[in-house]
Order: structure tokens, then sequence, then C-alpha cells
């Protein structure tokens, strides 16, 4: 009697962060924090300058010790959501067609955002959602901690040292690195921290696929 092989997964696997990495947000965000900060009387630069480098909850209590934190968080919510219905906004050149070449099984997002915005952005943008998405309700630790490419890894049935991690920040090089993992890094104007360094996401997309289908 023939039994049917079962299908191997893929032997390398792809973590992309997505803000900054995938989609064109940067500005988005940054007029989000603004509008915040506006809110409440803040100097709306030095807010976005702690916001890139801490999770939500850290920014208000470094920027804004006496607000209700929580109360802070539902505004930043809002506004983000809006941003996701109204926001102008791009995917960066080449990564349609690159998340599109990719095996299915073989690539995930991992971001410190939230999946509902993530998949509202993508659609907009015609970029395909994974199976495997790490959000930021995912995890009990964010990043630079590398508990979100971990995890990720995990879902995917990976192993850390398989991983190739596509990252624009300095918090999630450091998670990538953190998690063991390869980071290359994309989209910004000089390397910071990672393995390898592309100054566009559509300069790496022949790499990252060359990686993933074992080509590398």
């Amino acid at each position: 009697m023939r039994t049917e092989a079962a299908p191997s997964r893929p032997a390398k696997h792809v973590l992309f962060d997505v803000d900054g990495t995938l989609i064109d947000a940067l500005d988005n965000q940054r007029t989000v924090w603004h509008t915040w900060a506006a809110r409440h009387a803040l100097d709306p630069d030095e807010v976005y300058r702690v916001a890139l480098r801490t999770r939500p909850l850290e920014t208000f209590a470094a920027v804004a010790p006496d607000l209700d934190p929580h109360a802070c968080l539902a505004a930043l919510h809002e506004l983000e959501d809006e941003d996701v219905r109204s926001g102008s906004y791009d995917a960066y050149e080449g990564a349609a067609a690159l998340l599109t070449a990719l095996p299915p099984e073989s690539w995930a997002l991992v971001t410190s955002n939230y999946a509902h915005r993530v998949r509202g952005r993508f659609a907009r943008t015609g970029l395909p959602v994974p199976r495997v998405l790490v959000d930021a309700a995912a995890v009990a630790e964010g990043k630079p901690s590398p508990v979100p490419y971990l995890r990720a890894a995990r879902l995917l049935g990976a192993e850390p040292q398989d991983c190739l991690v596509i990252e624009d920040a300095p918090s999630g090089i450091r998670s990538g690195l953190a998690a063991g993992m390869t980071v290359w890094t994309v989209n910004t104007p000089a390397p910071d921290g990672g393995h390898r360094h592309f100054p566009a996401l559509r300069d790496a997309a022949p790499e990252i696929l060359a990686f993933a289908t074992g080509r590398a």
C-alpha cells in the first residue's frame, strides 16, 4: 500500500518586523504621537523620541508620569485605529513580490503593534498575511526582549539558528540578536548592530528569498 509522504517543513525561516520594515508607516507613527502629545501640552518631538525606544506604557511613565497610563493608552489606541482607517501609507518597494514569492510556511510577522492594525494595513496595501503573526497582545515581554521572536520561531516549528530576522529599529535588532537569530537591517541609513545591512528592503529581497529557499 502506497502512503503519501508528509510535506517537509522549510529548513529556513524569515521573521519580519512590520512598521518601518514592510510598511512605510513612520510618518503615521510620528503624527499619532504628535497628536497625542499636543492633547496633553507636551513637547511632540520629545514624546516621539522616547516612544521610538520604549513601549507605550513606558513612554507614558517617562513623559507624563502624572497621567493615568491606561487612559493614555486608550487614547493612543483610538488615534492608531483611526490612522489604519484613514491614514496614508504604502508598502515598501519590493515587499509584495517578496512575500508572495516566499514559501507560505517559511515566514512570519513579529510586531510591537496589534494584529488587527497589521491586517488592516496589509489589506489596504495588498500584502499577504502569513499564518503566524506575533503581536503585542501575544507576549508578556516586547522587543528588545527575545520573547516575541522566540515565540514566532516556536509557532513555525523552527530553531532560532535557522531564522533570519528583518528589522529596522534598534529594539527589534536587539530582540533578534538576543533570540540567537541572524539579523539583517533594512530601510535605515546605517547598520545598527545586525549581521548585514541593506539601504532598502528591495535591495535585500533577493538575498532574503535565497535564504528562505536554501540557495544562500
